[in-house]
């Protein structure tokens, strides 16, 4: 290939089956635009004619058929198996194929044997000298994100190349990458390090204004990891006049000149991972920063400034019991958390969480599709594999009752037309998991250790 010919990418998100197109759990009333694709698209350098062609299997059927000449695919642990399965079709009809994303970054050498080529890190660099490789017929096997990445000066994503109105939420944004936190379970230190990336704020306002949306969602991993720039940026969002949500931690709560600048930026909602009720669990988890603030406190402090809390639950810790359960609904309720979640403990590969239980043998499984904060695939301590998938499902069934949703509703800050098909959509999920998962996998002892 020449640098004057049209160079066809196709970009791929490929979906597990909760959350695939044609069959999933999801509807669209929870589905945000995703920006990974859109910023790849964005970063092809001019010089390099091409079409690309982007397919987000959360809407699209994705037909391994499709023409390509490169086909890049972004790779989360859940996906893995459906991310190999395209991609080796694709390489047997000799197309070549790119893998990135968080799992390719965490298990490199695993990715390798489906690709030609496997992203490591962040690609803003990466990507654009891949390209440029290819086109010389120099395809390298493995590119590294470089420490001394810089958000400054990039292109703004091309959202104009997925279907807006397949979106709830089609005006996504991201002003910072990385959490400066601990956690044991969580996949960004041992991906990315907890050093966090800033996007410099002129030019994440100057994004808002060019998208022209009035209700923007963050998808940065947590807003306030930089304290002093999240103060900035929210600063510098009050005369857009938009309505916004995000994720941070419960350590928004602690400072007050932070929660009244959330609530003048036009902050109307936030996720929280609250994660658990029990302190032993956060301190096994390396998130004892979480003990230093009550979490009937932080949900009033948010409401006070009439913003709305998802507040995210996981169960599986070692100090989790049967009970823990029917503690955390009572709680999730009578806190008046607008939208309660409910996952899993997922030991995502690459994670101390993950080499601790397998130092332990406690690991199930390695079949990375069921690694999806759904699904059980590590030995509970005090309860049996089945009893946490059970209570989880319980969980979900509870907190989203026709009794417990107008209760919450009654004192939500959620909009009601916002919180009510909010909450029906979660109901509708609770009451359908078990068409998309089971335990019935645990029963086979051929399946650990696949």
């Amino acid at each position: 290939m020449t640098a004057s010919d049209n160079l066809r990418i196709l970009l791929l998100s490929p979906r597990g089956p909760l959350y695939r197109h044609r069959g999933g759990i999801w509807k669209k009333s929870l589905r945000y635009q995703p920006l990974t694709l859109t910023t790849l698209a964005a970063l092809i350098p001019p010089d390099i004619p091409a079409t690309v062609t982007l397919l987000d299997e959360g809407i699209h059927e994705i037909d391994p058929a499709t023409p390509a000449d490169l086909v890049g695919i972004s790779v989360i642990t859940g996906s893995a198996p459906r991310a190999y399965e395209l991609a080796d079709q694709f390489r047997q009809r000799g197309v070549p194929v790119v893998l990135g994303g968080v799992h390719p970054t965490l298990l490199p050498d695993e990715a390798a044997q489906h690709a030609d080529s496997v992203v490591v890190g962040y690609a803003e660099d990466t990507w654009p000298q891949l390209l440029r490789d290819f086109v010389a017929g120099r395809l390298q096997p493995r590119y590294t994100q470089a420490p001394d990445l810089s958000l400054a000066n990039r292109p703004i994503a091309r959202r104009d190349l997925l279907p807006q109105n397949q979106y709830v939420a089609p005006a996504t944004i991201e002003a910072t990458r990385g959490c400066v936190h601990p956690c044991d379970f969580c996949v960004v230190p041992p991906a990315w390090g907890r050093r966090p990336y800033l996007r410099p704020v002129a030019e994440v306002v100057d994004e808002i204004r060019q998208m022209r949306a009035r209700r923007v969602l963050f998808l940065d991993l947590n807003l306030i990891a930089d304290v002093a720039y999240a103060k900035e940026l929210f600063t510098a969002l009050i005369p857009l006049n938009i309505t916004w949500g995000g994720l941070t931690t419960t350590l928004v709560a602690w400072d007050e000149e932070l929660l009244d600048l959330l609530a003048r930026s036009g902050c109307r909602g936030l996720l929280l991972g609250l994660e658990t009720l029990s302190h032993d669990s956060l301190a096994e988890t390396r998130k004892s920063f979480g003990l230093r603030r009550d979490y009937f406190e932080v949900v009033r402090q948010l409401h006070r400034r009439g913003i709305a809390l998802m507040g995210c639950f996981a169960f599986g810790f070692d100090h989790d019991t049967p009970a823990t359960f029917a503690a955390t609904v009572q709680f999730a309720i009578e806190a008046n958390i607008d939208l309660p979640r409910f996952a899993i403990l997922t030991p995502f590969p690459g994670t101390p969480l993950y080499h601790r239980l397998e130092a332990e043998g406690r690991i199930l499984s390695r079949d990375w599709s069921l690694y999806d904060a759904q699904h059980v695939v590590f030995q509970p301590q005090q309860m049996t594999p089945a009893e946490l998938q059970r209570g989880t499902e319980w969980a979900w069934k509870q907190t989203y009752s026709l009794r417990s949703i107008a209760k919450r509703l009654g004192r939500s800050r959620l909009s009601l037309p916002l919180a009510i098909p909010a909450n029906l959509g979660y109901r509708f999920y609770a009451h359908r998991l078990h068409q998309y998962y089971h335990c019935d996998w645990m029963l086979d002892a051929r399946r650990p250790g696949a």
